[in-house]
């Protein structure tokens, strides 16, 4: 809503991921970009980074195969607000801080803990509305924003998506997605570190890539120079992805990642909580962005929900 707004004011808007937590937030959202004109880059940094450019490069040029598989893992899905209830800060306006979310939700100070800015301090957690169903989309969306995000790239499925989506339950652990090419996603973890990153898996080779990581089934396979992770500088700065939307705004061309990129990514993790709140495999056609044979309409009506007065979203 307030990257909409951004844009209908005659704004360019660098926008985290993951873009939306609906999928009609994003399909409004890249008729506005178009619209008025504007510049629209998403935070997927990893775009940015030389290791997961050159692992999706080696993936499309066909140096491992085809793809069969992909391990993408991202960690659970939201669950259902459980926290209790506490006292409301008297500096903090709840009602404006809930927008236009639709249910009561009381307060709890892990939902949108205090920053300490004199002096500046790190904080002992992340905001946890991002982990509940009624205030963000679990790790699908936090961590699925990233790597579902690289997974889509390498599979050359941008502005596409799967076909078939199947949740977590009836004995399996992960969330499945299909595609047309008849290749697999999951989220599960393809080492016992559970590192967060993505593994493709071809008929004659595989990659292996997350943050300052990199690994293959042949030697040839790794980056000339590998990024090495170190802890004193955050990701997000050592990653020039920032630099390429100043690029864009200036040069008025689309970013490394544009709202329809940033859109067909998060739809996918959309759809895997949609599937995971029915309990059932879903059907997509990603061209249409509709649902197939989805004859109660419930996956559908999951697509968005309806704003609490007087919030509006177009």
């Amino acid at each position: 809503m307030v990257a909409i707004a951004a844009c209908k004011a005659g704004k360019d808007v660098y926008l985290e991921k993951p873009m939306t937590f609906t999928i009609f937030e994003g399909q409004q959202l890249m008729k506005v970009v178009r619209v008025h004109k504007r510049i629209l880059a998403i935070g997927s940094q990893q775009r940015s980074d030389p290791n997961f450019q050159h692992a999706v490069n080696l993936v499309r040029k066909g140096a491992i195969g085809k793809i069969i598989t992909v391990n993408s893992y991202v960690g659970a899905p939201p669950t259902p607000y459980n926290l209790p209830e506490e006292p409301i800060p008297s500096d903090l306006n709840w009602d404006l801080w809930l927008g236009p979310l639709p249910k009561p939700i009381h307060f709890n100070s892990q939902l949108d803990p205090p920053i300490t800015l004199d002096p500046p301090e790190d904080e002992e957690f992340w905001g946890a509305w991002r982990w509940y169903k009624e205030t963000g989309g679990g790790f699908t969306t936090d961590w699925g924003a990233h790597m579902f995000d690289i997974a889509q790239w390498g599979l050359g499925m941008d502005k596409n998506g799967p076909v078939e989506i199947s949740p977590i339950g009836d004995g399996t652990e992960f969330m499945k997605f299909k595609y047309v090419s008849g290749a697999v996603m999951t989220s599960e973890p393809f080492n016992d570190q559970k590192t967060k990153g993505v593994k493709f898996w071809g008929d004659s080779g595989w990659i292996e890539v997350a943050r300052g990581f990199f690994n293959g089934s042949d030697p040839k396979f790794n980056p000339p120079e590998a990024a090495k992770a170190d802890p004193d500088v955050p990701y997000e700065t050592k990653i020039p992805h920032q630099v390429n939307f100043i690029e864009s705004v200036r040069s008025r061309k689309d970013p490394v990642v544009p709202v329809e990129i940033g859109h067909s990514s998060c739809t996918v993790c959309n759809l895997g909580n949609i599937a995971c709140d029915l309990q059932r495999t879903i059907y997509w056609d990603p061209q249409t962005q509709t649902f197939v044979n989805d004859t109660d309409g419930a996956a559908t009506k999951l697509m968005k929900y309806e704003y609490r007065s007087p919030w509006k979203l177009v």
